[in-house]
C-alpha cells in the first residue's frame, strides 16, 4: 500500500509542476537557511567543550568600583591562584595566563622577523590543567624553565620546517631568546584560546611572583574538584577581599576596613564564570579573544525556526489552496471506497515526498552557499556527513517538517463531501480562505519583523561608523609595532615627515580604538585616602599626538617641545573632571600622581583638558584619561593628504625597509581598525539582511502562487467584469488590494514587536540611535510593495485575458 501511494503521489508532483516547484523550492530555501544557521549555532555552542574537565573549568573575574570607575574585570591579581589553591579544598589546579599582545618572532641567526599577533605568558600547568597533549617535549616541564616557550605545530613549521625542534632557539622582539620546549597542535577554532600560537613561560614573568593585589591583569582559571558546587564556592570566593585585599592596600591608605570601603560606594566582588559560556556569555571591558553573544543565538535561532515556518506555512497555504483542483479526485476517491484515513495517509505521503526532495535540494544549496557564509562569518563550518547522528536528525526533522507542512492540507481536502464536489460545488468547499488569510498574515508579519530588524541594525552601524568620535579617523595610517627602530623611531618620524602626502606624524603607547589597556589609581595633591582616588587611563604620547588625531582642547594648551617641564604635564580628558569635581578652567594647575607610597613621588601638572573622544567600544561610557609626553612608543600614526595613498604607503614602506630591515611592516587605516570593533554587529547585519532577504522570498513565493490561484477561481468573474467595461487597471486593483489588506494586518502585528525586539538589543549600547517613525514607515512600505510586485504580475495577467476565453473556461 505505501508503495502504491509513493507511485500516486509522485505521478500527481508531475502532474503539478508548477505547484510542486513552488512548494519544493520555498521549502529548500527554508531548510538550506535553517541548515546553515544550526551549523553556525551548533559551532557557537561548542566553545571550549573539547577540554579536558571542561564543566569543572571556572575562571576568576571581578565587578570592581574604583576612583570613578567601574570595571567588570576578566583578570585577576597574580597571586589570586596560588591563594586559592592554598585556601579552598575545593580547588583542584589553577592556571593563570598573562597576555602580552603581538611580538616580533624569528629565528636565531635568521634575517627576518614574523609577527605573531597573540602571545602569552602561562603556567606550567596549562597542559594538564586542560588535558592539551604534545606532539614534542614534557608536559609537566615545557613551561617551567625562565626563558623557555612553547609553539603551535604551524608556528613551529613556519619558524623551523618541521615540529622537531626541541631546544632550537627565537629571538622575540629582537632582544630575548628563548627555548622551545615543546610543541602542540593548533589550538582547535572553537576555543577560547584560537588565535594564539606561542606560549612563554610564567616563570619568566616576575611581576606573576608578587603580592600585587591591586593589579588584576592574570587570566586565573581554576578547576574545582569533581564533587565540589560552583554555586557553593561564590560565598567563600569574597572572602578574598578581607583576607588578602584590603590588608595589602592597607599598606598604602592606612586604617581602611571594609566598613569603610563599602561606605566610600566602593566595591570589589568576585564571582565565577565557567569555561564553556565565556564565548557566548562574557560581558568583561577585555578578553583573550574575541567573544560573541547569546543574543545573537537566540535571534539566529529565530530566525532559523523563522525560515522553517514560512516554508511549512506556503506550503499549507498552497495545499489548501490548490485543493479545488483536486476537489474531483477526492470525490471519486471516497465514491469508490477510499476512507478518510487513507486519503489522509496520500495526502501525507505526498508532503513527505517533497519534504525528502526538498532536502536533497537544500543539501546542495547549503553545499554551495557554505564557503561564501563562512567568509564573513570567519567560521570553518562543514557539513559533518561522516557524522550518523547527523543524518539521523536531519531525516527526523525532514519527517517531522513534512507531517507538519502536510497534516492541516491533508486533513482539509479529506473532508471534502463526494456530492458537492462532483456536482462542481468545490469552490464552496474551499471556503472562504480564513485559514489561508491567517497564515499570509502570519507569514508577512515575520518579514516585516524582519526588515524591522534589519533597518534598526544598519542604522545602529551606520550611527556608529558616523559618530563624532572627538577625533578624526580618516586618513590616518597606523603603523603598529614600531620597537624594531630602535633608537632610529625618531628619525624614521622625520622622514615620514618630509613626504609630500603626510600632513603630520605621531607616537604613542595607544591609539583611540578600542583595544586592551589598564587603569591606575591616581590622587590630588595632599590626597591619600582611597575615597579621593581617581582611577583613570594614563597613555604616552608625543607632543603631536592632538594635532595629529585632530583632537580639540577645551581649556589650557597643548604639549609644547619648547618647554622642558612638559615631561611632567598632563593634559585630562572631560570625563575626569566629575571625578575631580572641578570645572576644566579650577582644573588647569592640579597635580597629581600615582606614587602616594613614595616619600619623594613625581606629581604631574594639569596644562590642558580636551574634549572627550571615544576610546572605548560604544557600548560602554567614556572613562577618564589622562596623556603624559613618553620618549618611548610602540605605534605611530601618520595623517595623509588627499591623493593616492598607495604611493605614500609604498613611500614609508620603503623607507622601513631601509631602516628596519628584515622587520615586518604592520600597517592598517584607523577607521579599519575602529570597524573591527563592531565586527559581530557587522557580522549580525549582514547575517540578518541575508536572511530577511530569503524570508521576504519565500513569503512571495506564497503569495504568488495564491495570486495565481485567485486569478483562476474568479476566471469567470473577471470575463463577466470585463464585458461590462470594467478595465484592466480595475481588475488588477480590484484582485490587489484584498493581498494588500493582509499585508495591512500583518504590518499592524509586527511593528510593535519589532520595536520591542530591537529596543532590547539596542539596551546593549551606551551610546545607540533613537527608532524614529521613519523606520516602520520605511519597513511597511517596502512590505507592500514586495506585495505589490509579487500580486501584480498575476493580477496584469488575468485581467488582459480575452473575456470569450474566460467565460467558456467554465
Amino acid at each position: 500500500m505505501f508503495k502504491n501511494h509513493i507511485k500516486i503521489a509522485w505521478r500527481s508532483l508531475k502532474k503539478q509542476a508548477f505547484f510542486t516547484f513552488l512548494n519544493t523550492f520555498g521549502l529548500a530555501i527554508g531548510m538550506a537557511g535553517a541548515l546553515i544557521i544550526s551549523l553556525y549555532i551548533y559551532d557557537e555552542l561548542s566553545y571550549d567543550k573539547m577540554f579536558a574537565d571542561a564543566d569543572r573549568i571556572h575562571r576568576i573575574d571581578a565587578d570592581i568600583k574604583f576612583g570613578g570607575a567601574e570595571i567588570k574585570a576578566a583578570e585577576s591579581a597574580p597571586p589570586m591562584a596560588g591563594a586559592l589553591k592554598r585556601d579552598y579544598s575545593q580547588v583542584e589546579s589553577t592556571v593563570r595566563f598573562r597576555t602580552l599582545g603581538s611580538m616580533y618572532v624569528k629565528k636565531v641567526g635568521g634575517e627576518t622577523s614574523s609577527k605573531e599577533n597573540k602571545v602569552t605568558y602561562a603556567d606550567s600547568t596549562f597542559f594538564e590543567f586542560f588535558g592539551i597533549d604534545l606532539l614534542v617535549g614534557n608536559s609537566k616541564t615545557a613551561l617551567t624553565g625562565t626563558n623557555s616557550l612553547v609553539l603551535t605545530k604551524t608556528a613551529a613549521e613556519k619558524y623551523f620546517g618541521s615540529t622537531d625542534v626541541l631546544g632550537q632557539d627565537l629571538l622575540l622582539n629582537n632582544s630575548d631568546t628563548y627555548t622551545v620546549t615543546g610543541v602542540i597542535e593548533d589550538m582547535p577554532k572553537n576555543s577560547y584560546f584560537n588565535e594564539y600560537s606561542v606560549f612563554l613561560a610564567m616563570a619568566g614573568n616576575v611581576a606573576s611572583r608578587e603580592e600585587l593585589w591591586g593589579s588584576n591583569n592574570y587570566f586565573t582559571f581554576i578547576k574545582l574538584i569533581p564533587e565540589a558546587r560552583v554555586e557553593d564556592f561564590q560565598a567563600p570566593l569574597q572572602g578574598m577581599l578581607e583576607r588578602y585585599m584590603l590588608p595589602w592596600a592597607q599598606k598604602y591608605f592606612p586604617g581602611m576596613t571594609a566598613e569603610s570601603f563599602a561606605a566610600s560606594g566602593n566595591y570589589i566582588r568576585y564571582h565565577t564564570m565557567a569555561l564553556t559560556d565565556i564565548h557566548l556569555h562574557s560581558d568583561r571591558n577585555s578578553e583573550m579573544n574575541a567573544t560573541s553573544s547569546i543574543q545573537n543565538i537566540y535571534i539566529l535561532s529565530f530566525i532559523g525556526l523563522f525560515l522553517i515556518i514560512l516554508a511549512s506555512v506556503n506550503f499549507m497555504n498552497l495545499s489548501t489552496a490548490h485543493s479545488l483542483k483536486r476537489a474531483k479526485e477526492v470525490g471519486v476517491r471516497k465514491t469508490l471506497g477510499s476512507n478518510k484515513l487513507n486519503l489522509i495517509f496520500q495526502f501525507l505521503t505526498e508532503s513527505g515526498l517533497i519534504a525528502f526532495i526538498s532536502l536533497i535540494a537544500a543539501l546542495l544549496i547549503t553545499m554551495i552557499t557554505l564557503p561564501f557564509f563562512n567568509g564573513f562569518t570567519g567560521k570553518v563550518i562543514t557539513i559533518p556527513f561522516t557524522q550518523p547522528l547527523f543524518w539521523l536528525i536531519l531525516l527526523a526533522a525532514t519527517i517531522v517538517l513534512g507531517l507538519f507542512s502536510g497534516c492541516y492540507p491533508a486533513f482539509f481536502m479529506s473532508r471534502f463531501t463526494p456530492v458537492k464536489t462532483l456536482k462542481g460545488g468545490a469552490s464552496e468547499s474551499v471556503g472562504n480562505g480564513r485559514v489561508r488569510n491567517a497564515l499570509v498574515i502570519f507569514q508577512f508579519s515575520i518579514s516585516v519583523f524582519l526588515i524591522v530588524s534589519t533597518l534598526v541594525v544598519f542604522q545602529q552601524l551606520n550611527y556608529i561608523q558616523s559618530k563624532d568620535l572627538g577625533f578624526t579617523k580618516d586618513q590616518v595610517l597606523l603603523i603598529n609595532e614600531i620597537s624594531p627602530l630602535g633608537s632610529k623611531t625618531n628619525a624614521f618620524k622625520e622622514e615620514i615627515l618630509k613626504m609630500g602626502n603626510v600632513e603630520n606624524v605621531t607616537l604613542s603607547d595607544f591609539y583611540p580604538t578600542p583595544s586592551w589597556r589598564s587603569d591606575s589609581s591616581f590622587f590630588q595633591e595632599g590626597a591619600s585616602s582611597q575615597e579621593s582616588a581617581i582611577q583613570m587611563q594614563t597613555w604616552g604620547v608625543d607632543t603631536d599626538y592632538l594635532k595629529t588625531l585632530q583632537m580639540n582642547i577645551v581649556a589650557g594648551r597643548d604639549f609644547n617641545k619648547q618647554y622642558a617641564t612638559d615631561s611632567t604635564a598632563v593634559i585630562i580628558n572631560e570625563a575626569t573632571l566629575p571625578i575631580l569635581n572641578v570645572t576644566a578652567e579650577e582644573a588647569l594647575g592640579m597635580r597629581i600622581s600615582e606614587e602616594i607610597e613614595l616619600e619623594n613621588p613625581t606629581y604631574y601638572t594639569v596644562i590642558g583638558v580636551v574634549k572627550d573622544f571615544h576610546f572605548k567600544s560604544l557600548r560602554e561610557n567614556i572613562g577618564a584619561l589622562g596623556l603624559h609626553v613618553n620618549k618611548t612608543a610602540e605605534n605611530m600614526a601618520v595623517r595623509l593628504s588627499g591623493g593616492d595613498y598607495s604611493n605614500s604607503i609604498a613611500e614609508i614602506e620603503n623607507k622601513w625597509n631601509e631602516m628596519a630591515p628584515g622587520q615586518p611592516f604592520d600597517y592598517q587605516f584607523m577607521d579599519e581598525a575602529f570597524n573591527t570593533t563592531y565586527e559581530a554587529e557587522l557580522k549580525l547585519s549582514q547575517i540578518f539582511f541575508i536572511f530577511t532577504i530569503l524570508s521576504i522570498f519565500i513569503a512571495c513565493l506564497g503569495l504568488f502562487g495564491l495570486a495565481a490561484f485567485n486569478a483562476e477561481k474568479r476566471t469567470k468573474e473577471i470575463g463577466v467584469r470585463k464585458v461590462l467595461g470594467a478595465t484592466v487597471s480595475q481588475i488588477s486593483y480590484r484582485l490587489t488590494v484584498d493581498f494588500l489588506k493582509l499585508v495591512g494586518i500583518a504590518i499592524l502585528v509586527s511593528l510593535p514587536l519589532g520595536w520591542f525586539a530591537m529596543n532590547k538589543w539596542l539596551e546593549d549600547f551606551s551610546y545607540r540611535i533613537d527608532m524614529g517613525v521613519g523606520v516602520f514607515v520605511l519597513a511597511a512600505v517596502l512590505s507592500i510593495v514586495v506585495a505589490i510586485v509579487t500580486v501584480s504580475y498575476q493580477s496584469i495577467k488575468a485581467a488582459i485575458v480575452n473575456p470569450v476565453k474566460s467565460l467558456r473556461s467554465e
